[in-house]
């Protein structure tokens, strides 16, 4: 795509796990990239639709990822109108970040295939960056992770992998009309994700298994919006039933390598200093 460098490539959720990862390989490379978040400028903010047109002028493509989760309702139909607004404006390439076993997620993805752009949809499994940048990070600082996983295995994906597979994605051909389910490269339960980080780090963390429930009352406990808790509870019960407990090719084959080993995350992680430091944030994708 580098006869049309004149025109940026748009990253919704640029300051979050993946997006400010996209971002900066896009920029290292060459390619006028443009953050698409509420700090944007322009800003760009999904619950506000006139935030939209503004950050759409002069793109050419665009990597789509949705805030919170793409199983929160609305999700579909956001993404559904944003794409069909990003056609109508030029774009012609879009790169979704989807989830998997997520009936929500299903519906988002029908809508970028059916958009008339030039698609390709990266299918992730739970981020190995949920344990250091937000979400999960003040649990580990504080020694016990409560959270209703059991004892289901989840192939947990660097969220550095799914950069580099957006990145070719949007910038290199090959790879339209694919969908790509990225894994890591081995099953772990969270009890012993939790285990490996508290021997890298010498601190004493353990995992801690609570029902939904009980992890939706400390939520609400906490201030969390209700209409955030609820579907969010819905989601990690729906991901974490076991259907997902299992490896993907995703990785090698949008980039011919193997996918990063949840070991390597973890000794990044621990160089970065990152569990010694409550300080951390991030929007989630």
């Amino acid at each position: 795509m580098k006869d049309t460098q004149d025109k940026a490539i748009l990253v919704l959720g640029g300051t979050g796990k993946t997006g400010r990862r996209v971002v900066e390989r896009l920029a290292q490379r060459g390619f006028p990239v443009r953050n698409g978040s509420r700090s944007g400028r322009p800003p760009f903010d999904w619950e506000e639709q006139n935030t939209w047109p503004s950050v759409l002028q002069n793109v050419e493509s665009v990597y789509v990822t949705y805030y919170s989760d793409l199983a929160f309702p609305g999700a579909s139909d956001a993404v559904s109108s944003f794409c069909s607004l990003a056609v109508a404006n030029g774009v012609r390439r879009l790169v979704l970040l989807s989830g998997r076993g997520e009936d929500g997620a299903r519906l988002a993805e029908q809508a970028v295939e059916a958009s008339g752009a030039e698609w390709t949809i990266v299918r992730s499994s739970w981020f190995c960056q949920n344990f250091s940048e937000n979400f999960l990070l003040e649990s580990v600082l504080s020694g016990e992770v409560a959270f209703p996983a059991g004892n289901v295995a989840e192939p947990f994906i660097d969220a550095e992998d799914i950069a580099d597979v957006a990145a070719a994605a949007l910038t290199e051909p090959g790879h339209t009309g694919q969908i790509y389910e990225v894994t890591g490269p081995r099953l772990l339960t969270f009890a012993e994700a939790v285990a490996e980080i508290a021997k890298a780090t010498g601190r004493e963390v353990r995992y801690l298994q609570v029902s939904a429930g009980a992890y939706e009352t400390a939520l609400l406990d906490q201030g969390v919006p209700a209409n955030f808790v609820t579907p969010l509870i819905g989601l990690i019960t729906t991901v974490l039933d076991g259907r997902n407990a299992r490896l993907a090719d995703g990785v090698r084959r949008a980039l011919g390598r193997a996918p990063r080993d949840f070991s390597d995350y973890v000794r990044t992680a621990v160089a970065s200093g990152v569990w010694s430091d409550s300080t951390q944030s991030g929007e989630s994708r």
